[in-house]
Protein backbone atom coordinates (compact mmCIF):
# COMPACT_ATOMS: atom_id res chain seq x y z
CA UNK A 1 0.00 0.00 0.00
CA UNK A 2 1.20 3.51 -0.77
CA UNK A 3 1.28 5.73 2.32
CA UNK A 4 1.71 9.52 2.05
CA UNK A 5 4.23 9.52 4.92
CA UNK A 6 6.44 6.47 4.24
CA UNK A 7 5.74 5.44 0.67
CA UNK A 8 5.09 1.74 0.15
CA UNK A 9 4.05 -0.38 3.15
CA UNK A 10 4.35 -4.15 2.84
CA UNK A 11 2.30 -6.78 4.64
CA UNK A 12 4.73 -9.45 5.77
CA UNK A 13 2.54 -12.51 6.46
CA UNK A 14 -0.79 -14.11 5.67
CA UNK A 15 -2.25 -13.69 9.14
CA UNK A 16 -1.37 -9.99 9.23
CA UNK A 17 -3.04 -9.56 5.84
CA UNK A 18 -6.12 -11.43 7.12
CA UNK A 19 -6.25 -9.20 10.21
CA UNK A 20 -6.07 -6.06 8.06
CA UNK A 21 -8.93 -7.45 5.95
CA UNK A 22 -11.03 -8.35 9.01
CA UNK A 23 -14.15 -6.19 9.63
CA UNK A 24 -12.77 -5.18 13.04
CA UNK A 25 -9.79 -3.49 11.40
CA UNK A 26 -11.58 -2.27 8.27
CA UNK A 27 -13.93 -0.38 10.59
CA UNK A 28 -10.98 1.89 11.47
CA UNK A 29 -11.23 3.38 7.96
CA UNK A 30 -14.39 5.07 9.23
CA UNK A 31 -12.92 6.53 12.42
CA UNK A 32 -10.96 9.76 12.29
CA UNK A 33 -7.61 9.67 14.01
CA UNK A 34 -8.08 13.12 15.55
CA UNK A 35 -11.79 13.24 16.28
CA UNK A 36 -13.13 16.72 15.56
CA UNK A 37 -9.72 18.35 15.07
CA UNK A 38 -10.68 18.99 11.44
CA UNK A 39 -12.95 21.74 12.82
CA UNK A 40 -9.70 23.65 13.38
CA UNK A 41 -7.28 22.01 10.93
CA UNK A 42 -9.32 21.12 7.81
CA UNK A 43 -6.76 18.58 6.59
CA UNK A 44 -7.03 16.41 9.70
CA UNK A 45 -9.27 13.79 8.10
CA UNK A 46 -6.86 10.86 8.34
CA UNK A 47 -8.06 7.68 10.00
CA UNK A 48 -7.14 5.10 12.61
CA UNK A 49 -6.73 2.66 9.72
CA UNK A 50 -3.87 4.71 8.27
CA UNK A 51 -2.27 5.08 11.70
CA UNK A 52 -2.44 1.32 12.31
CA UNK A 53 -0.67 0.57 9.04
CA UNK A 54 1.91 3.29 9.68
CA UNK A 55 2.69 1.86 13.13
CA UNK A 56 3.02 -1.61 11.56
CA UNK A 57 5.52 -0.23 9.02
CA UNK A 58 7.67 1.42 11.71
CA UNK A 59 7.59 -1.75 13.81
CA UNK A 60 9.01 -3.81 10.96
CA UNK A 61 11.85 -1.31 10.53
CA UNK A 62 12.55 -1.29 14.28
CA UNK A 63 12.67 -5.10 14.45
CA UNK A 64 15.16 -5.30 11.59
CA UNK A 65 17.40 -2.59 13.09
CA UNK A 66 17.40 -4.17 16.56
CA UNK A 67 18.18 -7.57 15.04
CA UNK A 68 21.10 -6.04 13.12
CA UNK A 69 22.67 -5.12 16.47
CA UNK A 70 22.80 -8.75 17.59
CA UNK A 71 19.57 -9.05 19.56
CA UNK A 72 17.44 -12.11 18.90
CA UNK A 73 13.86 -11.59 17.82
CA UNK A 74 12.42 -14.84 16.51
CA UNK A 75 10.06 -14.93 13.50
CA UNK A 76 7.22 -15.78 15.91
CA UNK A 77 8.06 -12.81 18.16
CA UNK A 78 8.38 -10.52 15.15
CA UNK A 79 4.98 -11.49 13.82
CA UNK A 80 3.42 -11.17 17.28
CA UNK A 81 4.78 -7.69 18.03
CA UNK A 82 3.68 -6.50 14.58
CA UNK A 83 0.17 -7.85 15.27
CA UNK A 84 0.18 -6.14 18.68
CA UNK A 85 0.99 -2.72 17.21
CA UNK A 86 -1.41 -3.22 14.29
CA UNK A 87 -4.30 -3.88 16.68
CA UNK A 88 -3.30 -1.53 19.52
CA UNK A 89 -6.05 1.00 18.63
CA UNK A 90 -8.69 -1.42 17.38
CA UNK A 91 -10.91 -0.62 20.37
CA UNK A 92 -11.34 3.07 19.60
CA UNK A 93 -14.92 4.24 19.31
CA UNK A 94 -16.35 6.94 17.03
CA UNK A 95 -14.17 10.07 16.79
CA UNK A 96 -11.39 8.33 18.73
CA UNK A 97 -10.60 10.00 22.08
CA UNK A 98 -13.49 12.46 21.81
CA UNK A 99 -16.03 9.84 22.92
CA UNK A 100 -13.66 7.68 25.00
CA UNK A 101 -16.14 7.02 27.83
CA UNK A 102 -19.36 8.23 26.21
CA UNK A 103 -20.28 4.97 24.44
CA UNK A 104 -19.41 2.49 27.21
CA UNK A 105 -19.07 4.15 30.62
CA UNK A 106 -15.86 3.64 32.60
CA UNK A 107 -14.32 1.52 29.85
CA UNK A 108 -11.46 2.89 27.76
CA UNK A 109 -10.28 1.93 24.28
CA UNK A 110 -7.30 -0.10 25.56
CA UNK A 111 -9.67 -2.40 27.45
CA UNK A 112 -11.92 -2.79 24.41
CA UNK A 113 -8.85 -3.40 22.21
CA UNK A 114 -7.88 -6.25 24.53
CA UNK A 115 -11.36 -7.81 24.34
CA UNK A 116 -11.39 -7.51 20.54
CA UNK A 117 -7.94 -9.10 20.34
CA UNK A 118 -9.18 -11.99 22.49
CA UNK A 119 -12.13 -12.48 20.17
CA UNK A 120 -9.84 -12.37 17.12
CA UNK A 121 -7.60 -14.90 18.84
CA UNK A 122 -10.58 -17.22 19.13
CA UNK A 123 -11.46 -16.73 15.46
CA UNK A 124 -7.84 -17.30 14.36
CA UNK A 125 -7.33 -20.52 16.39
CA UNK A 126 -5.17 -18.91 19.11
CA UNK A 127 -2.60 -17.53 16.68
CA UNK A 128 -2.71 -14.16 18.49
CA UNK A 129 -1.81 -15.53 21.92
CA UNK A 130 1.78 -14.28 21.86
CA UNK A 131 0.68 -10.88 20.49
CA UNK A 132 -1.76 -10.53 23.40
CA UNK A 133 0.97 -11.41 25.91
CA UNK A 134 3.21 -8.70 24.45
CA UNK A 135 0.30 -6.23 24.38
CA UNK A 136 -0.36 -6.89 28.10
CA UNK A 137 3.36 -6.78 29.00
CA UNK A 138 3.24 -10.40 30.17
CA UNK A 139 5.96 -11.68 27.85
CA UNK A 140 9.47 -12.12 29.24
CA UNK A 141 11.10 -9.89 26.60
CA UNK A 142 9.91 -6.57 28.01
CA UNK A 143 11.47 -4.44 25.28
CA UNK A 144 8.93 -5.84 22.81
CA UNK A 145 6.11 -4.34 24.87
CA UNK A 146 8.02 -1.03 25.02
CA UNK A 147 7.96 -0.97 21.21
CA UNK A 148 4.15 -1.23 21.40
CA UNK A 149 3.51 0.95 24.46
CA UNK A 150 6.31 3.04 25.90
CA UNK A 151 7.94 6.45 25.84
CA UNK A 152 9.40 5.73 22.38
CA UNK A 153 6.85 3.29 20.99
CA UNK A 154 5.95 3.01 17.31
CA UNK A 155 2.49 4.38 18.10
CA UNK A 156 3.90 7.75 19.18
CA UNK A 157 6.47 7.90 16.42
CA UNK A 158 3.77 7.39 13.80
CA UNK A 159 1.06 9.65 15.19
CA UNK A 160 3.36 12.63 15.71
CA UNK A 161 4.57 12.61 12.10
CA UNK A 162 1.18 11.65 10.67
CA UNK A 163 -0.82 14.20 12.68
CA UNK A 164 1.74 16.88 11.88
CA UNK A 165 1.52 16.06 8.16
CA UNK A 166 -2.29 16.15 7.96
CA UNK A 167 -2.79 19.19 10.21
CA UNK A 168 0.04 21.13 8.59
CA UNK A 169 1.59 21.84 12.00
CA UNK A 170 5.29 21.54 11.15
CA UNK A 171 6.38 21.75 14.79
CA UNK A 172 5.36 18.10 15.20
CA UNK A 173 7.75 16.71 12.58
CA UNK A 174 10.29 14.34 14.15
CA UNK A 175 13.23 12.32 12.86
CA UNK A 176 11.47 8.97 12.94
CA UNK A 177 14.07 7.14 10.82
CA UNK A 178 16.98 8.35 12.93
CA UNK A 179 15.26 7.59 16.24
CA UNK A 180 14.56 4.01 15.13
CA UNK A 181 18.13 3.60 13.80
CA UNK A 182 19.45 4.67 17.21
CA UNK A 183 17.33 2.17 19.21
CA UNK A 184 19.13 -0.61 21.06
CA UNK A 185 18.42 -3.05 23.87
CA UNK A 186 20.30 -3.25 27.20
CA UNK A 187 19.17 -5.49 30.07
CA UNK A 188 15.89 -6.15 28.25
CA UNK A 189 15.12 -2.41 28.13
CA UNK A 190 14.83 -0.20 25.06
CA UNK A 191 17.59 2.44 25.01
CA UNK A 192 18.83 5.10 22.59
CA UNK A 193 22.42 5.29 21.42
CA UNK A 194 24.14 8.58 22.29
CA UNK A 195 24.27 9.68 18.64
CA UNK A 196 20.49 9.98 18.73
CA UNK A 197 20.21 12.34 21.70
CA UNK A 198 19.35 15.40 19.60
CA UNK A 199 16.60 13.49 17.80
CA UNK A 200 15.13 12.55 21.19
CA UNK A 201 15.27 16.18 22.34
CA UNK A 202 13.39 17.18 19.18
CA UNK A 203 10.90 14.35 19.73
CA UNK A 204 10.05 15.50 23.27
CA UNK A 205 9.70 19.15 22.29
CA UNK A 206 7.55 18.21 19.25
CA UNK A 207 5.29 16.11 21.46
CA UNK A 208 4.80 18.99 23.89
CA UNK A 209 3.99 21.44 21.09
CA UNK A 210 1.58 19.05 19.38
CA UNK A 211 -0.39 18.50 22.58
CA UNK A 212 -1.04 22.18 23.23
CA UNK A 213 -1.30 23.24 19.60
CA UNK A 214 -3.36 20.33 18.22
CA UNK A 215 -4.57 17.62 20.63
CA UNK A 216 -5.66 20.03 23.39
CA UNK A 217 -6.43 23.02 21.16
CA UNK A 218 -9.18 24.99 22.89
CA UNK A 219 -11.54 24.99 19.90
CA UNK A 220 -11.14 21.23 19.54
CA UNK A 221 -11.96 20.87 23.25
CA UNK A 222 -15.10 22.94 22.76
CA UNK A 223 -16.26 20.82 19.81
CA UNK A 224 -15.53 17.49 21.46
CA UNK A 225 -17.23 18.44 24.73
CA UNK A 226 -20.26 19.53 22.72
CA UNK A 227 -20.33 16.09 21.08
CA UNK A 228 -20.03 14.39 24.49
CA UNK A 229 -23.02 16.40 25.75
CA UNK A 230 -25.04 15.40 22.70
CA UNK A 231 -24.48 11.71 23.46
CA UNK A 232 -25.22 12.32 27.14
CA UNK A 233 -28.54 13.97 26.29
CA UNK A 234 -29.46 11.28 23.78
CA UNK A 235 -28.77 8.55 26.34
CA UNK A 236 -30.92 10.34 28.91
CA UNK A 237 -33.83 10.66 26.49
CA UNK A 238 -33.44 6.99 25.50
CA UNK A 239 -33.47 5.93 29.17
CA UNK A 240 -36.76 7.81 29.60
CA UNK A 241 -38.33 5.94 26.70
CA UNK A 242 -38.17 8.66 24.05
CA UNK A 243 -37.81 7.33 20.54
CA UNK A 244 -34.69 8.57 18.81
CA UNK A 245 -33.51 8.02 15.27
CA UNK A 246 -30.35 5.95 15.36
CA UNK A 247 -28.51 3.39 13.27
CA UNK A 248 -28.89 -0.15 14.68
CA UNK A 249 -25.40 -0.11 16.22
CA UNK A 250 -25.88 3.27 17.92
CA UNK A 251 -29.43 2.31 18.98
CA UNK A 252 -27.97 -0.67 20.87
CA UNK A 253 -25.69 1.55 23.00
CA UNK A 254 -28.29 4.25 23.53
CA UNK A 255 -30.99 1.92 24.77
CA UNK A 256 -28.85 -0.60 26.68
CA UNK A 257 -26.85 0.45 29.73
CA UNK A 258 -23.64 -1.52 29.35
CA UNK A 259 -21.94 -2.32 32.66
CA UNK A 260 -18.43 -3.54 33.42
CA UNK A 261 -19.85 -6.93 34.47
CA UNK A 262 -21.41 -7.36 31.03
CA UNK A 263 -17.92 -7.42 29.54
CA UNK A 264 -16.82 -10.24 31.84
CA UNK A 265 -19.25 -12.81 30.47
CA UNK A 266 -18.55 -14.53 27.17
CA UNK A 267 -22.00 -14.34 25.59
CA UNK A 268 -22.71 -10.72 26.50
CA UNK A 269 -19.17 -9.69 25.54
CA UNK A 270 -19.58 -11.12 22.04
CA UNK A 271 -22.91 -9.34 21.61
CA UNK A 272 -21.39 -6.04 22.78
CA UNK A 273 -18.32 -6.42 20.56
CA UNK A 274 -20.49 -7.36 17.59
CA UNK A 275 -22.42 -4.11 17.93
CA UNK A 276 -19.35 -2.04 18.80
CA UNK A 277 -17.55 -3.31 15.69
CA UNK A 278 -20.35 -1.82 13.55
CA UNK A 279 -20.16 1.59 15.22
CA UNK A 280 -18.12 4.40 13.67
CA UNK A 281 -18.09 8.15 12.96
CA UNK A 282 -20.86 7.81 10.38
CA UNK A 283 -23.38 6.56 12.97
CA UNK A 284 -22.82 9.69 15.04
CA UNK A 285 -22.76 12.15 12.13
CA UNK A 286 -26.01 10.99 10.57
CA UNK A 287 -27.75 10.84 13.95
CA UNK A 288 -26.74 14.37 14.96
CA UNK A 289 -28.00 15.67 11.60
CA UNK A 290 -31.41 14.10 12.23
CA UNK A 291 -31.51 15.06 15.93
CA UNK A 292 -31.07 18.72 14.98
CA UNK A 293 -34.82 18.62 14.22
CA UNK A 294 -35.82 16.62 17.31
CA UNK A 295 -38.64 17.96 19.47
CA UNK A 296 -36.39 17.99 22.55
CA UNK A 297 -35.11 21.57 22.54
CA UNK A 298 -31.84 20.71 24.30
CA UNK A 299 -30.85 17.90 21.95
CA UNK A 300 -31.90 19.80 18.83
CA UNK A 301 -30.00 22.95 19.83
CA UNK A 302 -26.83 21.04 20.72
CA UNK A 303 -26.92 19.14 17.42
CA UNK A 304 -27.57 22.29 15.40
CA UNK A 305 -24.55 23.90 17.04
CA UNK A 306 -22.31 20.95 16.14
CA UNK A 307 -23.63 20.39 12.61
CA UNK A 308 -23.20 24.06 11.71
CA UNK A 309 -19.95 24.49 13.69
CA UNK A 310 -21.46 27.06 16.01
CA UNK A 311 -19.09 26.02 18.74
CA UNK A 312 -19.28 27.17 22.34
CA UNK A 313 -17.00 29.88 23.65
CA UNK A 314 -14.25 28.38 25.80
CA UNK A 315 -12.16 30.13 28.41
CA UNK A 316 -9.01 28.45 29.73
CA UNK A 317 -6.93 29.40 32.73
CA UNK A 318 -4.47 27.83 35.18
CA UNK A 319 -6.73 28.14 38.23
CA UNK A 320 -10.28 26.84 38.74
CA UNK A 321 -12.98 29.32 37.81
CA UNK A 322 -14.63 31.00 40.78
CA UNK A 323 -18.15 29.98 41.72
CA UNK A 324 -19.29 33.57 41.23
CA UNK A 325 -17.98 33.58 37.65
CA UNK A 326 -19.76 30.31 36.83
CA UNK A 327 -23.01 31.54 38.40
CA UNK A 328 -22.74 34.78 36.43
CA UNK A 329 -22.43 32.85 33.17
CA UNK A 330 -25.31 30.53 34.09
CA UNK A 331 -27.57 33.46 34.98
CA UNK A 332 -26.85 35.20 31.67
CA UNK A 333 -27.48 32.03 29.66
CA UNK A 334 -30.64 31.17 31.56
CA UNK A 335 -32.03 34.67 31.09
CA UNK A 336 -31.86 34.16 27.32
CA UNK A 337 -32.61 30.45 26.95
CA UNK A 338 -34.96 29.74 29.88
CA UNK A 339 -33.66 26.28 30.77
CA UNK A 340 -34.04 24.25 33.94
CA UNK A 341 -30.92 23.77 36.06
CA UNK A 342 -30.54 20.26 34.62
CA UNK A 343 -30.87 21.50 31.02
CA UNK A 344 -28.53 24.40 31.66
CA UNK A 345 -25.70 21.97 32.52
CA UNK A 346 -25.50 21.00 28.83
CA UNK A 347 -24.78 24.61 27.85
CA UNK A 348 -22.57 25.84 30.68
CA UNK A 349 -19.98 23.39 31.94
CA UNK A 350 -16.46 23.24 33.29
CA UNK A 351 -13.66 20.74 33.02
CA UNK A 352 -9.91 20.24 33.18
CA UNK A 353 -7.18 19.19 30.77
CA UNK A 354 -3.71 17.98 31.68
CA UNK A 355 -0.56 16.75 30.02
CA UNK A 356 3.05 15.94 30.73
CA UNK A 357 5.55 15.41 27.94
CA UNK A 358 7.97 13.01 29.60
CA UNK A 359 7.08 10.57 32.38
CA UNK A 360 10.26 10.92 34.44
CA UNK A 361 8.68 9.17 37.44
CA UNK A 362 8.28 5.86 35.57
CA UNK A 363 11.61 4.22 36.33
CA UNK A 364 10.82 1.16 34.19
CA UNK A 365 10.11 3.24 31.11
CA UNK A 366 12.47 6.20 31.13
CA UNK A 367 14.36 7.15 28.01
CA UNK A 368 17.92 5.98 28.63
CA UNK A 369 20.87 7.19 26.55
CA UNK A 370 23.57 4.58 25.86
CA UNK A 371 27.13 5.89 25.59
CA UNK A 372 30.01 4.12 23.83
CA UNK A 373 31.50 3.06 27.16
CA UNK A 374 28.29 1.19 28.02
CA UNK A 375 27.05 3.70 30.60
CA UNK A 376 23.32 4.43 30.62
CA UNK A 377 22.14 7.96 31.48
CA UNK A 378 18.56 9.20 31.67
CA UNK A 379 17.71 11.75 28.97
CA UNK A 380 16.92 14.19 31.80
CA UNK A 381 20.57 14.13 32.85
CA UNK A 382 22.15 13.53 29.45
CA UNK A 383 20.54 16.51 27.73
CA UNK A 384 22.14 19.92 28.14
CA UNK A 385 19.21 21.60 26.40
CA UNK A 386 15.99 20.20 27.84
CA UNK A 387 14.46 21.38 31.09
CA UNK A 388 13.12 18.01 32.13
CA UNK A 389 11.53 19.53 35.23
CA UNK A 390 9.25 21.40 32.84
CA UNK A 391 8.68 18.49 30.44
CA UNK A 392 7.91 15.98 33.20
CA UNK A 393 5.64 18.29 35.18
CA UNK A 394 1.93 17.62 34.80
CA UNK A 395 0.42 20.84 33.45
CA UNK A 396 -3.23 21.16 34.43
CA UNK A 397 -5.60 23.78 33.04
CA UNK A 398 -9.24 24.58 33.75
CA UNK A 399 -11.90 25.56 31.24
CA UNK A 400 -15.48 26.77 31.08
CA UNK A 401 -17.74 26.54 28.00
CA UNK A 402 -20.92 28.44 27.15
CA UNK A 403 -22.81 29.53 23.99
CA UNK A 404 -20.72 32.03 22.05
CA UNK A 405 -23.66 33.98 20.65
CA UNK A 406 -24.58 35.32 24.10
CA UNK A 407 -21.47 37.58 24.17
CA UNK A 408 -20.91 37.07 27.89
Amino acid sequence: MNDPIYGFINISSDIIFDLVEHPYFQRLRRIKQLGLTNFVYPGANHTRFQHGLGSLHLMEIAINDIRSKGHEITPEESEAVIIAILLHDIGHGPFSHALEYAIIENFNHEQISFLMMKELNRQFDNRLSLAIKIFQNKYHKKFLHQLVSGQLDMDRLDYLNRDSFFTGVSEGVIGTDRIIKMLNVVDDQLVVEAKGIYSIEKFLIARRLMYWQVYLHKTVLSAENLLVNILKRAKKLASEGHELFATPALHYFLYNKIKMDDLNHTDSTREILNNFSKLDDNDIVVSTKVWADHKDKVLSKLCSHLTNRLLFKIEIQNKPFSESRINEIKATVNKRLRYTAEELAYFVFTGTISNNTYNYNSNDDRIKILYNNGILVDIAEASDMLNIAVLSKIVKKHFVCYPKELNI
